[in-house]
């Protein structure tokens, strides 16, 4: 990598952090510039615009949204074991990120009522592959005979979606100790109540503990720390996983394909 591309690499993660933290609004090239030592003129000779930054930032976010979740969750088999390795590997960012923030949702909330903008059009995008991706899991479920033949798929991806957000709620805002354990309870719940009788759909085991296990197991049940129970600024320990893509990385943003 040249220096330029590792000086827009340092520049985009710090804009990351900042994003993450601050919301995207709270984003400035001033603020970036006084992060990283450098002056206004040279962050914006890496990304012209405070709107090119923004989308930049929103990309990044993606980008790491598909190694870290997507393309880990494809080593499991067509549906129920594949929907279950997303909604796990989905659950231990949201995790993560009752403290970092996330960006899908600090950015519906920052841009729900704004007028259209390059901003808000990737955020949709973003977002709108994602859900995408959950859907055609939940139906190749069903075709694979895993959920019921009468399981409503859009209800079904509503209510998974619901529950990741109600978890950050709960968990960042609210600081609730016992938010994660009641998404993992309220996730389970629904996918039985929706799973065909005799259907296992279990994701296989893996080398990677953690995120890979199925929502039943309460082994290692995942919780808040001590410290962000009483709302305190440390940063949650997250499981480790191995999130380096697999052959399935030649695949671009949640293929149909796969």
């Amino acid at each position: 990598m040249r220096k330029g591309e590792q000086t827009r690499a340092a520049i985009l993660d710090a804009a990351l952090e900042l994003a993450s933290r601050d919301g995207l609004e709270g984003l400035t090239i001033g603020l970036l510039a006084e992060r990283m030592q450098m002056s206004k003129s040279g962050v914006f000779a890496h990304f012209g615009s405070r709107e090119d930054l923004q989308v930049e930032v929103v990309k990044e976010y993606h980008r790491r949204f598909e190694d870290e979740v997507f393309f880990p969750s494809l080593r499991e088999g067509r549906g129920l074991p594949r929907l279950r390795a997303m909604m796990n590997r989905w659950m231990e960012k949201r995790i993560q990120e009752v403290t970092t923030g996330c960006i899908y949702i600090s950015g519906a909330v920052e841009y729900d009522d704004r007028a259209a903008s390059a901003v808000r059009e990737q955020l949709v995008h973003s977002v709108t592959m994602w859900r995408d991706a959950l859907m055609r899991a939940i139906r190749q479920s069903k075709d694979e005979g895993h959920l019921k033949q009468d399981t409503d798929p859009a209800l079904m991806l509503f209510e998974l979606y619901s529950f990741t957000l109600g978890l950050h709620h709960d968990a960042r805002f609210l600081h609730l100790p016992e938010a994660v354990q009641l998404t993992r309870d309220a996730l389970e719940k629904t996918i039985q109540s929706y799973q065909s009788p005799g259907s296992s759909g279990s994701a296989r085991s893996s080398a990677s503990p953690g995120p890979t296990a199925v929502f039943a197991s309460h082994r290692q049940p995942l919780a808040l720390p001590e410290n962000r129970r009483r709302g305190g600024p440390e940063k949650l320990e997250r499981t480790q996983w191995d999130s380096t893509p697999p052959r399935f990385a030649t695949c671009s943003s949640f293929c149909t394909k796969c």
